[in-house]
């Protein structure tokens, strides 16, 4: 085979490799929220144009993404190879090896850092911060089991960069989104992991599930949705207070969101796990869509 045609046919794969790695299609999890953080910022902030700054937030997302994931994969390889639910991941099968994982991790953490300081000094000075939280989330199930937590806290880093890319500064209201998200992801992330229950118990790893049962961290997940949903009654309620919104169509959001999160509790009992992955992606990705775009509608057709 010729050489430009193996190349034409090696990158394609390596790039669907590197895709899956990173599961790019659980973006859609923090993607609407950030979305949110940037038009209120849009409408915040000073005039300006917007269109390369919505690309850099982009890609700011991407690489911060592609950095957490990657490098949690390559932490987690030995765990994931002797996890049957895990072990046909790309590091334990063989599809990609370590080093290339490596490189991976390196170039997005630096494209990370780059695009950050071409948006504004507080995104730049706040990368490196952000990328301790991602990047450090992959050691927290070895050493407690509010590790779900800690996910949530770097998901919810995407409103507030996002506002603060824009802005160059917080708002109250990006904040309470910002926690809302945190305890959503969190409150999710335990149902997710009711999965490794026994296979974390086994192998001294920190869980909500494995530390206190099944039943108890449904009951557990419950609390943390419940945090998110007054986060984001506070978030509204600040949003109808200092910005031009359609109010209905806000609380509705609020209220579609919420409806979905009740959803996905019905879907999973302590002992019926069948549905955890409808209740994990599917439930949460219309979510965070559903309210992504109504409270966006709100802020935009309202202003």
């Amino acid at each position: 085979m010729p050489y430009s045609q193996s190349l034409r046919t090696y990158c394609p794969v390596m790039f669907r490799k590197f895709l899956s790695l990173v599961k790019f299609s659980h973006t859609i999890f923090a993607l609407p929220f950030a979305a949110v953080g940037f038009v209120l910022g849009i409408y915040d902030g000073p005039p300006m144009a917007f269109g390369w700054l919505a690309l850099k937030v982009v890609l700011c997302m991407v690489f911060a993404r592609n950095t957490a994931m990657a490098f949690n994969r390559l932490v987690d390889a030995e765990i994931d190879k002797r996890n049957p639910r895990t072990a046909i991941r790309e590091i334990p099968s063989g599809l990609l090896n370590p080093n290339q994982v490596k490189w991976f991790v390196g170039v997005n953490a630096i494209l990370f850092i780059v695009t950050s300081a071409t948006i504004n000094t507080m995104c730049f000075a706040l990368s490196p911060v952000a990328l301790a939280v991602i990047m450090g989330y992959s050691y927290t199930k070895r050493v407690t089991p509010l590790c779900h937590l800690i996910l949530g806290l770097g998901l919810a880093l995407a409103p507030i960069g996002a506002f603060i890319a824009v802005t160059g500064q917080m708002n109250p209201a990006v904040i309470f989104l910002g926690i809302s998200v945190l305890f959503w992801v969190g409150g999710f992330d335990v149902i997710y992991a009711l999965q490794d229950e026994h296979f974390d118990k086994d192998h001294q790893l920190y869980s909500i599930p494995s530390w206190l049962g099944r039943t108890t961290a449904l009951n557990t997940s419950r609390i943390l949705h419940i945090v998110s949903f007054l986060a984001l009654i506070g978030f509204a309620n600040l949003v109808i207070r200092d910005f031009n919104v359609i109010s209905w169509l806000l609380i509705l959001a609020v209220t579609a969101f919420a409806t979905l999160l009740i959803l996905q509790h019905r879907l999973v009992k302590p002992d019926d796990l069948s549905r955890v992955n409808v209740a994990f992606f599917t439930t949460n990705g219309i979510a965070s869509i559903t309210f992504g775009v109504l409270t966006i509608c709100s802020i935009v057709l309202g202003s």
